[in-house]
């Protein structure tokens, strides 16, 4: 500031007309009056001096931030990502498996008598002819579990060619979704496609999921069958053996054994 007012000063001294001892003034007034002068101009070129320091600095953060923006994006102009919609629409699909409590109620013993397994199996029929050639009709109640099994491995079917369809079309959203990823520009872009992969590989994993509890489920139905027919054979031994120790009190009460010798009448010689 000291040298900006020292050189204020020189230059209005210099401008001086070399004839001022005709001009009536006071010097001192006079010097002060360039000095305070003086002082303003300094003033003045120091705040020039701040604005463009600030402008500066201000050029250099707005050139910051397009800098940044141009690396990570914005991420509100990223709207339709690559592969967000197909993965929405595979996780909205309907469930395509049942319950095993839907597999039992809907277990009609009818159909397990036509059932062949695609031409696997020979199909029993409804009815039966005895040996004196009597058509007899077959109780379907009795079919009833072995239908649930027949129905559990349908849903085991239908679960597993679901599950192969929609496993061949997520792998090819990842494949999609992975090249779009390679190819990113911005972060932003980068962080929205890794979290739709992500999503893809978790439906994918579920998938196999939804195989595994379809072939659970027919195991269980397998098991709660052989299990009933367990509980039948032992319901049946305890019913005959109660039938034999009644038939055997029954006859003991009816039939008396002798226990003396017989006597034969003596006849007349």
């Amino acid at each position: 500031m000291k040298t900006l007012i020292a050189i204020a000063v020189t230059g209005f001294l210099a401008v001086l007309p070399s004839r001022a001892q005709w001009i009536v003034y006071d010097p001192t007034m006079n010097v002060q009056q360039i000095i305070d002068q003086a002082e303003n101009i300094a003033k003045y070129v120091q705040m020039v001096d701040n604005q463009v320091q600030q402008i500066q600095q201000l050029t250099a953060q707005l050139q910051q931030l397009q800098q940044y923006n141009k690396a990570f994006g914005d991420p509100s102009v990223i709207v339709n990502v690559n592969g967000a919609n197909a993965l929405v629409s595979d996780l909205q699909q309907p469930v395509v498996g049942q319950n095993i409590a839907t597999l039992e109620v809907g277990s009609d013993g009818a159909e397990a008598l036509t059932y062949n397994g695609n031409g696997l199996y020979v199909q029993i029929g409804a009815t039966f002819t005895t040996p004196s050639g009597n058509q007899i009709q077959r109780n379907t109640n009795y079919y009833r579990p072995y239908e649930g099994v027949n129905r559990a491995t349908e849903n085991y079917t239908n679960v597993n060619a679901s599950a192969l369809q929609r496993r061949a079309a997520l792998k090819a959203q990842i494949a999609s979704t992975t090249e779009a990823l390679q190819s990113a520009s911005t972060a932003s872009e980068v962080q929205k496609l890794t979290g739709v992969l992500i999503g893809q590989s978790a439906a994918l994993a579920a998938t196999d999921k939804e195989i595994d509890q379809a072939g659970t489920l027919s195991l269980v139905q397998d098991i709660e069958n052989r299990n009933d027919v367990e509980k039948q054979a032992t319901a049946r031994s305890e019913q005959q053996r109660a039938e034999m120790v009644e038939t055997f009190g029954n006859y003991r009460t009816n039939f008396t054994l002798i226990t003396q010798p017989p006597l034969f009448q003596e006849g007349n010689p």
